[in-house]
Protein backbone atom coordinates (compact mmCIF):
# COMPACT_ATOMS: atom_id res chain seq x y z
CA UNK A 1 0.00 0.00 0.00
CA UNK A 2 1.47 3.34 -0.88
CA UNK A 3 0.77 6.72 0.44
CA UNK A 4 -2.54 7.69 -0.61
CA UNK A 5 -2.98 10.98 -3.06
CA UNK A 6 -5.64 11.98 -5.38
CA UNK A 7 -6.75 15.23 -6.65
CA UNK A 8 -10.55 15.79 -5.89
CA UNK A 9 -11.80 17.42 -9.56
CA UNK A 10 -13.25 20.11 -9.40
CA UNK A 11 -16.36 18.98 -11.70
CA UNK A 12 -18.21 16.72 -12.79
CA UNK A 13 -17.98 15.85 -16.54
CA UNK A 14 -21.42 16.13 -18.22
CA UNK A 15 -22.30 17.51 -21.48
CA UNK A 16 -25.49 16.79 -21.96
CA UNK A 17 -28.92 17.80 -20.54
CA UNK A 18 -30.70 15.71 -17.80
CA UNK A 19 -34.16 15.57 -18.40
CA UNK A 20 -34.25 11.93 -18.63
CA UNK A 21 -37.29 11.14 -15.83
CA UNK A 22 -38.41 7.88 -16.14
CA UNK A 23 -42.17 8.26 -16.81
CA UNK A 24 -43.29 5.84 -14.19
CA UNK A 25 -41.86 8.49 -11.67
CA UNK A 26 -44.11 11.30 -12.83
CA UNK A 27 -47.60 9.81 -12.12
CA UNK A 28 -49.86 12.57 -11.72
CA UNK A 29 -51.72 13.11 -8.03
CA UNK A 30 -54.93 12.97 -10.03
CA UNK A 31 -54.39 9.64 -11.65
CA UNK A 32 -53.27 7.95 -8.35
CA UNK A 33 -55.94 9.27 -6.20
CA UNK A 34 -58.45 7.87 -9.05
CA UNK A 35 -57.30 4.42 -8.92
CA UNK A 36 -58.26 4.74 -5.46
CA UNK A 37 -62.05 5.18 -6.52
CA UNK A 38 -61.92 2.74 -9.29
CA UNK A 39 -64.90 0.85 -8.47
CA UNK A 40 -63.83 -1.90 -10.56
CA UNK A 41 -61.59 -2.68 -7.37
CA UNK A 42 -62.64 -4.89 -4.88
CA UNK A 43 -62.62 -3.75 -1.20
CA UNK A 44 -58.91 -6.00 -0.99
CA UNK A 45 -57.66 -3.95 -3.73
CA UNK A 46 -58.66 -0.53 -2.60
CA UNK A 47 -57.11 -1.53 1.00
CA UNK A 48 -53.55 -2.65 -0.51
CA UNK A 49 -53.31 0.20 -2.60
CA UNK A 50 -53.91 2.50 0.37
CA UNK A 51 -51.57 1.02 2.57
CA UNK A 52 -49.20 1.85 -0.40
CA UNK A 53 -50.04 5.09 0.07
CA UNK A 54 -49.31 5.62 3.17
CA UNK A 55 -46.65 3.98 3.89
CA UNK A 56 -44.90 6.49 1.10
CA UNK A 57 -43.67 8.29 3.81
CA UNK A 58 -41.53 10.91 1.69
CA UNK A 59 -44.27 12.95 1.49
CA UNK A 60 -43.45 16.25 -0.48
CA UNK A 61 -44.60 19.48 1.71
CA UNK A 62 -45.75 22.52 -0.33
CA UNK A 63 -48.00 24.56 1.67
CA UNK A 64 -45.43 24.22 5.07
CA UNK A 65 -42.54 25.81 6.35
CA UNK A 66 -39.51 24.02 6.85
CA UNK A 67 -38.77 26.17 9.69
CA UNK A 68 -42.23 25.60 11.12
CA UNK A 69 -40.32 22.06 11.49
CA UNK A 70 -36.99 22.03 11.72
CA UNK A 71 -34.36 24.43 13.08
CA UNK A 72 -31.79 25.17 10.61
CA UNK A 73 -27.75 25.14 11.91
CA UNK A 74 -24.94 27.14 10.74
CA UNK A 75 -22.54 27.09 9.62
CA UNK A 76 -23.07 24.82 6.45
CA UNK A 77 -22.03 21.37 5.95
CA UNK A 78 -21.26 22.12 2.22
CA UNK A 79 -21.89 24.73 -0.06
CA UNK A 80 -22.20 25.11 -4.14
CA UNK A 81 -23.11 27.64 -6.92
CA UNK A 82 -26.67 27.32 -5.99
CA UNK A 83 -27.22 25.03 -3.12
CA UNK A 84 -25.59 24.30 0.00
CA UNK A 85 -26.22 21.25 2.98
CA UNK A 86 -27.37 22.16 6.51
CA UNK A 87 -27.77 20.18 9.53
CA UNK A 88 -31.76 20.73 10.74
CA UNK A 89 -32.90 19.65 14.25
CA UNK A 90 -36.42 18.47 14.19
CA UNK A 91 -38.54 20.78 16.61
CA UNK A 92 -40.67 18.36 18.34
CA UNK A 93 -38.78 14.70 17.73
CA UNK A 94 -35.45 16.38 18.50
CA UNK A 95 -33.80 14.28 15.55
CA UNK A 96 -30.91 15.83 13.78
CA UNK A 97 -30.66 15.46 9.51
CA UNK A 98 -29.47 16.41 6.42
CA UNK A 99 -30.99 19.06 5.06
CA UNK A 100 -30.29 20.29 1.15
CA UNK A 101 -30.95 23.51 -0.04
CA UNK A 102 -31.56 24.62 -2.93
CA UNK A 103 -31.96 28.30 -4.31
CA UNK A 104 -34.49 28.39 -7.52
CA UNK A 105 -33.45 31.90 -8.35
CA UNK A 106 -29.76 31.11 -8.17
CA UNK A 107 -30.20 27.47 -10.16
CA UNK A 108 -30.84 26.83 -13.57
CA UNK A 109 -34.18 25.57 -14.55
CA UNK A 110 -32.08 22.24 -15.65
CA UNK A 111 -30.44 22.55 -12.14
CA UNK A 112 -33.69 22.47 -10.75
CA UNK A 113 -35.02 19.58 -12.69
CA UNK A 114 -32.04 17.53 -11.98
CA UNK A 115 -32.40 18.27 -8.30
CA UNK A 116 -36.40 17.09 -8.07
CA UNK A 117 -34.97 14.05 -10.38
CA UNK A 118 -32.19 12.74 -7.45
CA UNK A 119 -35.24 13.11 -4.84
CA UNK A 120 -37.75 11.12 -7.17
CA UNK A 121 -34.85 8.28 -7.63
CA UNK A 122 -34.21 8.25 -4.03
CA UNK A 123 -37.68 7.77 -2.73
CA UNK A 124 -38.27 4.94 -5.06
CA UNK A 125 -34.74 3.37 -3.05
CA UNK A 126 -34.62 1.14 0.28
CA UNK A 127 -31.06 -0.04 1.03
CA UNK A 128 -28.78 -0.05 3.93
CA UNK A 129 -26.01 1.56 1.85
CA UNK A 130 -28.15 4.21 0.15
CA UNK A 131 -28.70 7.21 1.79
CA UNK A 132 -32.48 7.39 2.65
CA UNK A 133 -34.65 10.49 1.78
CA UNK A 134 -37.36 11.75 4.44
CA UNK A 135 -39.25 14.46 3.49
CA UNK A 136 -39.13 17.29 0.45
CA UNK A 137 -40.23 21.10 1.18
CA UNK A 138 -40.76 23.47 -1.98
CA UNK A 139 -41.61 27.55 -1.91
CA UNK A 140 -41.34 29.70 -4.39
CA UNK A 141 -38.25 30.16 -3.94
CA UNK A 142 -36.50 26.98 -2.41
CA UNK A 143 -36.43 23.28 -1.94
CA UNK A 144 -35.16 21.38 1.23
CA UNK A 145 -34.85 17.53 0.61
CA UNK A 146 -34.19 16.17 4.31
CA UNK A 147 -32.21 12.97 4.21
CA UNK A 148 -30.52 11.17 7.25
CA UNK A 149 -27.26 12.39 8.39
CA UNK A 150 -24.57 10.92 7.85
CA UNK A 151 -21.43 12.39 10.37
CA UNK A 152 -18.11 10.07 9.08
CA UNK A 153 -17.36 12.51 6.32
CA UNK A 154 -16.34 11.45 2.59
CA UNK A 155 -14.81 7.95 1.72
CA UNK A 156 -12.47 10.92 -0.42
CA UNK A 157 -11.18 12.75 3.06
CA UNK A 158 -10.59 9.27 4.15
CA UNK A 159 -8.46 8.54 1.72
CA UNK A 160 -6.45 11.85 2.17
CA UNK A 161 -5.95 11.32 5.44
CA UNK A 162 -5.31 7.61 5.62
CA UNK A 163 -1.95 6.12 5.10
CA UNK A 164 -2.80 2.69 3.64
CA UNK A 165 -6.09 0.86 3.18
CA UNK A 166 -5.21 -2.93 3.70
CA UNK A 167 -7.38 -5.18 1.25
CA UNK A 168 -9.04 -6.44 4.26
CA UNK A 169 -10.90 -2.64 4.79
CA UNK A 170 -10.73 -2.53 0.92
CA UNK A 171 -13.00 -5.25 0.35
CA UNK A 172 -15.49 -4.75 2.78
CA UNK A 173 -15.76 -1.18 1.78
CA UNK A 174 -16.36 -2.58 -1.93
CA UNK A 175 -18.79 -4.83 -0.68
CA UNK A 176 -20.92 -2.31 0.55
CA UNK A 177 -20.59 -0.21 -2.75
CA UNK A 178 -21.66 -2.85 -4.88
CA UNK A 179 -24.26 -3.94 -2.57
CA UNK A 180 -26.00 -0.79 -3.07
CA UNK A 181 -25.53 -0.52 -7.03
CA UNK A 182 -26.93 -4.16 -7.28
CA UNK A 183 -29.88 -3.19 -5.65
CA UNK A 184 -30.18 -0.16 -7.94
CA UNK A 185 -29.19 -1.96 -10.67
CA UNK A 186 -31.73 -4.55 -10.20
CA UNK A 187 -34.48 -1.82 -9.84
CA UNK A 188 -33.10 -0.31 -13.43
CA UNK A 189 -31.54 2.73 -11.98
CA UNK A 190 -27.77 3.82 -12.56
CA UNK A 191 -25.97 6.27 -10.98
CA UNK A 192 -23.10 7.42 -13.69
CA UNK A 193 -21.15 9.12 -11.20
CA UNK A 194 -19.45 6.26 -8.94
CA UNK A 195 -16.17 8.20 -6.93
CA UNK A 196 -15.15 8.67 -3.14
CA UNK A 197 -17.05 12.06 -2.91
CA UNK A 198 -20.30 10.44 -3.95
CA UNK A 199 -19.67 7.64 -1.18
CA UNK A 200 -19.78 8.95 2.76
CA UNK A 201 -19.53 6.93 6.29
CA UNK A 202 -22.56 6.65 8.55
CA UNK A 203 -20.55 7.69 11.47
CA UNK A 204 -17.00 8.32 12.73
CA UNK A 205 -16.43 4.32 12.22
CA UNK A 206 -14.39 4.29 9.06
CA UNK A 207 -14.97 0.31 9.19
CA UNK A 208 -18.92 0.75 9.41
CA UNK A 209 -21.51 1.21 7.14
CA UNK A 210 -21.25 3.80 4.29
CA UNK A 211 -23.77 4.95 1.96
CA UNK A 212 -24.33 6.01 -1.94
CA UNK A 213 -24.99 10.22 -2.17
CA UNK A 214 -25.82 11.94 -5.33
CA UNK A 215 -28.04 10.69 -7.13
CA UNK A 216 -28.17 13.68 -9.63
CA UNK A 217 -27.25 12.48 -12.31
CA UNK A 218 -28.71 8.76 -11.77
CA UNK A 219 -31.79 7.61 -14.24
CA UNK A 220 -34.30 4.65 -14.95
CA UNK A 221 -32.40 2.70 -17.73
CA UNK A 222 -34.04 0.13 -20.46
CA UNK A 223 -32.02 -2.89 -20.06
CA UNK A 224 -32.36 -2.92 -24.42
CA UNK A 225 -31.39 0.24 -25.17
CA UNK A 226 -27.86 1.88 -24.42
CA UNK A 227 -27.76 5.30 -22.78
CA UNK A 228 -26.05 7.93 -24.84
CA UNK A 229 -25.30 11.12 -22.77
CA UNK A 230 -21.77 11.84 -21.29
CA UNK A 231 -22.09 12.00 -17.87
CA UNK A 232 -19.31 11.33 -14.87
CA UNK A 233 -15.86 12.37 -13.61
CA UNK A 234 -12.58 11.74 -15.39
CA UNK A 235 -10.90 9.95 -13.07
CA UNK A 236 -13.49 7.66 -12.83
CA UNK A 237 -15.67 7.44 -15.94
CA UNK A 238 -15.76 4.35 -18.12
CA UNK A 239 -14.40 4.50 -21.73
CA UNK A 240 -18.01 3.83 -23.32
CA UNK A 241 -19.54 6.94 -22.06
CA UNK A 242 -17.27 9.05 -23.94
CA UNK A 243 -18.28 7.36 -26.77
CA UNK A 244 -21.79 7.68 -25.87
CA UNK A 245 -23.02 4.39 -26.14
CA UNK A 246 -22.89 2.68 -22.43
CA UNK A 247 -25.18 0.29 -19.80
CA UNK A 248 -25.31 0.40 -16.31
CA UNK A 249 -21.97 -1.51 -16.44
CA UNK A 250 -20.36 2.04 -16.30
CA UNK A 251 -20.79 1.92 -12.57
CA UNK A 252 -18.88 -1.32 -12.28
CA UNK A 253 -15.75 0.43 -14.07
CA UNK A 254 -15.99 3.36 -11.79
CA UNK A 255 -15.74 0.65 -8.54
CA UNK A 256 -13.02 -0.83 -10.47
CA UNK A 257 -11.21 2.53 -10.68
CA UNK A 258 -12.11 3.35 -7.08
CA UNK A 259 -10.85 -0.36 -5.70
CA UNK A 260 -7.15 0.29 -7.69
CA UNK A 261 -7.30 4.37 -5.51
CA UNK A 262 -7.89 2.62 -2.23
CA UNK A 263 -5.26 0.30 -2.73
CA UNK A 264 -2.39 2.13 -3.99
CA UNK A 265 -3.47 5.46 -3.34
CA UNK A 266 -3.27 6.95 -6.58
CA UNK A 267 -5.69 6.81 -10.39
CA UNK A 268 -5.38 4.51 -12.84
CA UNK A 269 -5.40 7.09 -15.27
CA UNK A 270 -3.77 10.51 -14.38
CA UNK A 271 -3.07 13.71 -16.65
CA UNK A 272 -1.86 16.87 -16.21
CA UNK A 273 -5.01 18.66 -17.82
CA UNK A 274 -8.96 16.62 -17.81
CA UNK A 275 -8.24 16.19 -21.90
CA UNK A 276 -5.35 13.88 -20.86
CA UNK A 277 -6.92 11.80 -18.25
CA UNK A 278 -10.09 11.38 -20.57
CA UNK A 279 -7.41 9.97 -23.53
CA UNK A 280 -5.83 7.72 -20.85
CA UNK A 281 -9.39 6.38 -20.13
CA UNK A 282 -10.61 6.20 -23.93
CA UNK A 283 -7.47 3.93 -24.36
CA UNK A 284 -8.55 2.28 -21.44
CA UNK A 285 -4.64 0.45 -20.71
CA UNK A 286 -3.48 0.49 -17.21
CA UNK A 287 -1.08 -1.68 -15.04
CA UNK A 288 0.20 -2.67 -11.96
CA UNK A 289 3.65 -2.47 -12.16
CA UNK A 290 4.44 0.06 -9.44
CA UNK A 291 6.27 -0.94 -6.59
CA UNK A 292 3.15 -0.39 -4.31
CA UNK A 293 1.48 -3.37 -6.00
CA UNK A 294 4.37 -5.87 -5.30
CA UNK A 295 2.40 -6.65 -2.07
CA UNK A 296 -1.35 -6.48 -3.22
CA UNK A 297 -2.31 -10.05 -3.87
CA UNK A 298 -3.13 -11.25 -7.45
CA UNK A 299 -6.96 -11.69 -6.60
CA UNK A 300 -7.06 -7.96 -6.05
CA UNK A 301 -5.37 -7.26 -9.26
CA UNK A 302 -7.82 -10.22 -11.30
CA UNK A 303 -10.86 -8.44 -9.27
CA UNK A 304 -9.79 -4.92 -10.44
CA UNK A 305 -9.35 -6.67 -14.06
CA UNK A 306 -12.83 -7.90 -14.06
CA UNK A 307 -14.18 -4.60 -13.40
CA UNK A 308 -11.98 -2.56 -15.33
CA UNK A 309 -12.73 -4.91 -19.18
CA UNK A 310 -12.95 -2.44 -21.22
CA UNK A 311 -15.46 -4.38 -23.05
CA UNK A 312 -18.88 -3.98 -21.27
CA UNK A 313 -20.14 -7.23 -22.38
CA UNK A 314 -16.85 -9.28 -20.81
CA UNK A 315 -17.22 -6.64 -17.97
CA UNK A 316 -18.38 -8.23 -14.53
CA UNK A 317 -21.68 -6.87 -13.29
CA UNK A 318 -22.56 -6.05 -9.67
CA UNK A 319 -23.85 -9.44 -8.67
CA UNK A 320 -20.61 -10.91 -10.39
CA UNK A 321 -18.36 -8.41 -8.41
CA UNK A 322 -20.13 -9.36 -5.31
CA UNK A 323 -18.86 -13.10 -5.99
CA UNK A 324 -15.65 -12.90 -6.64
CA UNK A 325 -12.89 -14.79 -4.27
CA UNK A 326 -11.35 -11.20 -3.68
CA UNK A 327 -15.02 -10.34 -1.91
CA UNK A 328 -16.02 -13.10 -0.20
CA UNK A 329 -12.32 -14.55 1.17
CA UNK A 330 -12.15 -10.96 2.58
CA UNK A 331 -15.30 -11.02 4.24
CA UNK A 332 -15.29 -14.61 5.75
CA UNK A 333 -15.34 -13.90 9.29
CA UNK A 334 -19.63 -11.78 8.38
CA UNK A 335 -20.41 -14.40 5.95
CA UNK A 336 -20.09 -17.18 8.19
CA UNK A 337 -22.40 -16.39 10.88
CA UNK A 338 -26.25 -15.21 11.01
CA UNK A 339 -25.96 -12.47 14.03
CA UNK A 340 -28.70 -12.80 16.20
CA UNK A 341 -31.30 -14.03 14.04
CA UNK A 342 -32.62 -15.38 17.36
CA UNK A 343 -33.78 -12.73 18.62
CA UNK A 344 -34.71 -11.06 15.53
CA UNK A 345 -36.76 -13.92 14.54
CA UNK A 346 -38.68 -13.76 17.99
CA UNK A 347 -39.55 -9.78 17.21
CA UNK A 348 -40.93 -10.98 13.48
CA UNK A 349 -43.06 -13.97 15.07
CA UNK A 350 -44.86 -11.31 16.92
CA UNK A 351 -45.22 -8.52 14.42
CA UNK A 352 -48.84 -8.20 13.00
CA UNK A 353 -50.00 -4.74 12.32
CA UNK A 354 -54.04 -5.42 11.48
CA UNK A 355 -54.54 -1.41 10.86
CA UNK A 356 -53.41 0.95 7.95
CA UNK A 357 -53.02 3.75 9.90
CA UNK A 358 -50.97 1.76 12.99
CA UNK A 359 -48.83 0.60 9.84
CA UNK A 360 -48.27 3.73 8.46
CA UNK A 361 -47.53 5.65 11.90
CA UNK A 362 -45.24 3.00 12.71
CA UNK A 363 -43.12 2.93 9.51
CA UNK A 364 -42.60 6.37 10.21
CA UNK A 365 -41.34 5.96 14.13
CA UNK A 366 -39.29 3.29 12.93
CA UNK A 367 -38.22 5.57 10.17
CA UNK A 368 -37.65 8.89 12.59
CA UNK A 369 -36.69 7.05 15.78
CA UNK A 370 -34.29 4.15 15.03
CA UNK A 371 -30.82 4.80 15.87
CA UNK A 372 -27.51 3.20 14.16
CA UNK A 373 -27.08 1.26 17.25
CA UNK A 374 -30.83 -0.04 17.04
CA UNK A 375 -30.08 -1.49 12.98
CA UNK A 376 -26.49 -2.34 13.63
CA UNK A 377 -27.12 -5.85 13.95
CA UNK A 378 -30.15 -6.28 12.01
CA UNK A 379 -28.19 -4.80 9.24
CA UNK A 380 -25.47 -8.40 9.73
CA UNK A 381 -28.88 -10.59 9.92
CA UNK A 382 -30.42 -8.88 7.20
CA UNK A 383 -27.20 -8.95 4.81
CA UNK A 384 -26.38 -12.88 6.34
CA UNK A 385 -29.81 -13.39 4.96
CA UNK A 386 -29.18 -11.42 1.68
CA UNK A 387 -27.77 -14.43 -0.24
CA UNK A 388 -28.07 -13.16 -3.81
CA UNK A 389 -26.94 -9.49 -2.71
CA UNK A 390 -29.73 -8.06 -4.23
CA UNK A 391 -30.94 -5.94 -1.00
CA UNK A 392 -34.20 -7.57 -0.81
CA UNK A 393 -35.42 -10.57 0.91
CA UNK A 394 -37.15 -13.88 -0.88
CA UNK A 395 -38.59 -16.38 0.11
CA UNK A 396 -36.20 -18.83 -0.62
CA UNK A 397 -33.63 -16.64 1.25
CA UNK A 398 -35.36 -16.18 3.99
CA UNK A 399 -36.52 -20.43 4.30
CA UNK A 400 -32.50 -20.83 3.90
CA UNK A 401 -31.80 -18.78 6.69
CA UNK A 402 -34.79 -20.50 9.28
CA UNK A 403 -33.77 -23.81 8.30
CA UNK A 404 -30.95 -23.20 10.44
CA UNK A 405 -33.11 -22.30 13.89
CA UNK A 406 -35.95 -24.28 13.18
CA UNK A 407 -37.11 -27.50 11.47
CA UNK A 408 -37.90 -27.63 8.00
CA UNK A 409 -42.10 -27.31 8.41
CA UNK A 410 -41.83 -24.64 11.34
CA UNK A 411 -39.08 -22.61 8.56
CA UNK A 412 -41.72 -23.24 5.52
CA UNK A 413 -45.04 -22.02 7.83
CA UNK A 414 -43.15 -18.97 9.43
CA UNK A 415 -41.72 -17.56 5.81
CA UNK A 416 -45.53 -17.97 4.39
CA UNK A 417 -46.31 -15.56 7.25
CA UNK A 418 -43.92 -13.34 7.38
CA UNK A 419 -44.69 -12.80 3.49
CA UNK A 420 -48.14 -12.49 4.66
CA UNK A 421 -48.10 -10.13 7.87
CA UNK A 422 -45.25 -8.07 7.13
CA UNK A 423 -44.43 -7.60 3.39
CA UNK A 424 -46.14 -4.27 4.08
CA UNK A 425 -45.88 -2.84 -0.28
CA UNK A 426 -47.43 -6.33 -1.84
CA UNK A 427 -43.97 -6.48 -3.25
CA UNK A 428 -43.14 -10.34 -2.65
CA UNK A 429 -40.07 -9.55 -1.49
CA UNK A 430 -38.75 -8.09 2.22
CA UNK A 431 -37.18 -5.02 1.59
CA UNK A 432 -34.91 -3.26 4.33
CA UNK A 433 -37.61 -0.96 5.97
CA UNK A 434 -40.01 -3.69 6.76
CA UNK A 435 -37.06 -6.10 7.65
CA UNK A 436 -36.41 -3.60 9.83
CA UNK A 437 -39.69 -2.31 11.44
CA UNK A 438 -40.86 -6.29 11.97
CA UNK A 439 -37.10 -7.24 13.72
CA UNK A 440 -36.29 -4.27 15.83
CA UNK A 441 -36.68 -4.22 19.60
CA UNK A 442 -40.61 -2.66 19.52
CA UNK A 443 -40.94 -2.34 23.93
CA UNK A 444 -37.63 0.29 23.01
CA UNK A 445 -38.64 1.89 20.31
CA UNK A 446 -42.61 2.92 21.21
CA UNK A 447 -41.80 4.54 24.40
CA UNK A 448 -43.59 6.60 25.94
CA UNK A 449 -41.46 9.42 25.43
CA UNK A 450 -41.49 8.38 21.52
CA UNK A 451 -45.43 7.94 21.33
CA UNK A 452 -45.68 11.91 22.59
CA UNK A 453 -43.02 13.20 20.65
CA UNK A 454 -44.79 11.47 17.67
CA UNK A 455 -48.52 12.56 18.26
CA UNK A 456 -47.12 15.85 19.22
CA UNK A 457 -45.55 16.00 15.75
CA UNK A 458 -48.46 14.97 14.36
CA UNK A 459 -50.71 17.01 15.86
CA UNK A 460 -49.40 20.56 14.34
CA UNK A 461 -52.59 22.96 15.50
CA UNK A 462 -51.62 21.36 19.37
CA UNK A 463 -54.87 20.52 20.17
CA UNK A 464 -54.52 17.65 21.67
CA UNK A 465 -56.52 15.64 18.62
CA UNK A 466 -55.11 14.46 15.47
CA UNK A 467 -57.35 15.07 12.40
CA UNK A 468 -57.50 13.61 8.91
CA UNK A 469 -56.47 17.18 7.73
CA UNK A 470 -53.17 16.88 10.04
CA UNK A 471 -53.04 13.07 8.91
CA UNK A 472 -52.86 13.88 5.29
CA UNK A 473 -49.92 16.32 5.86
CA UNK A 474 -47.41 13.30 6.87
CA UNK A 475 -48.91 10.48 5.13
CA UNK A 476 -49.99 9.36 1.53
CA UNK A 477 -48.24 12.38 0.26
CA UNK A 478 -51.68 13.69 -1.38
CA UNK A 479 -52.58 10.59 -3.06
CA UNK A 480 -55.39 9.22 -0.75
CA UNK A 481 -59.06 10.76 -0.87
CA UNK A 482 -60.85 11.89 2.38
CA UNK A 483 -63.53 8.86 2.15
CA UNK A 484 -60.38 6.36 2.48
CA UNK A 485 -59.04 8.52 5.18
CA UNK A 486 -62.20 8.37 7.06
CA UNK A 487 -62.66 4.35 6.59
CA UNK A 488 -59.02 4.57 7.61
CA UNK A 489 -59.62 6.49 10.99
CA UNK A 490 -62.97 4.64 11.69
CA UNK A 491 -60.63 1.50 11.97
CA UNK A 492 -59.22 3.16 15.37
CA UNK A 493 -62.90 4.79 16.46
CA UNK A 494 -66.38 5.91 15.65
CA UNK A 495 -65.28 9.84 15.41
CA UNK A 496 -62.75 11.87 12.54
CA UNK A 497 -60.14 12.61 14.90
CA UNK A 498 -57.54 10.68 17.60
CA UNK A 499 -56.74 11.43 20.65
CA UNK A 500 -53.32 10.43 22.52
CA UNK A 501 -55.18 8.01 24.35
CA UNK A 502 -56.69 6.43 20.75
CA UNK A 503 -52.91 6.87 19.94
CA UNK A 504 -51.33 5.43 22.24
CA UNK A 505 -53.24 2.28 23.01
CA UNK A 506 -53.10 1.71 18.96
CA UNK A 507 -49.77 2.08 18.67
CA UNK A 508 -48.72 -0.39 21.97
CA UNK A 509 -50.73 -3.54 20.47
CA UNK A 510 -47.48 -3.42 18.35
CA UNK A 511 -45.26 -3.41 21.62
CA UNK A 512 -45.74 -7.23 22.67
Amino acid sequence: MGQLCIEKPKQKHSEDNLHELNPQTQKQPQTQESSLQNPNLTEQEVKEKTQVKLLDSVNTHQNQSIHDVYKLLSPPLGSGSYAEVRKGVHKVLGITRAIKIISKTEATNEEVSRVLHEAEILKQLDHPNIVKILEIYQNAQQIFIVTELCTGGELFDAIVESQQFSEKDAAKLMKQVLQGLNYCHQHKIVHRDIKPENIVFESKDKKGTIKIIDFGTSRVFDPHQKMNQKIGTPYYIAPEVLKKKYDEKCDIWSCGVLTYILLCGYPPFNGKSEAKILEKVEQGKYDFNSEEWDIITEEAKDFISKLMEKDPFKRYNAEQALKHPWITQQNEDVQNELPQIDRALKNMKTFKSTKQLQSAIYQYIVNQFSTQEDKSELLKTFKALDTNNDGQLSRQELLIGLRKVMNENEAVEEVERIMRDIDQNNSGTIDYSEFVAASINRSKLLSQDRLAKTFKAIDKDGNGSISIDELKLIFGNGLVPDQIWKQIIHEVNDKEEITFQDFSELMLNLAF
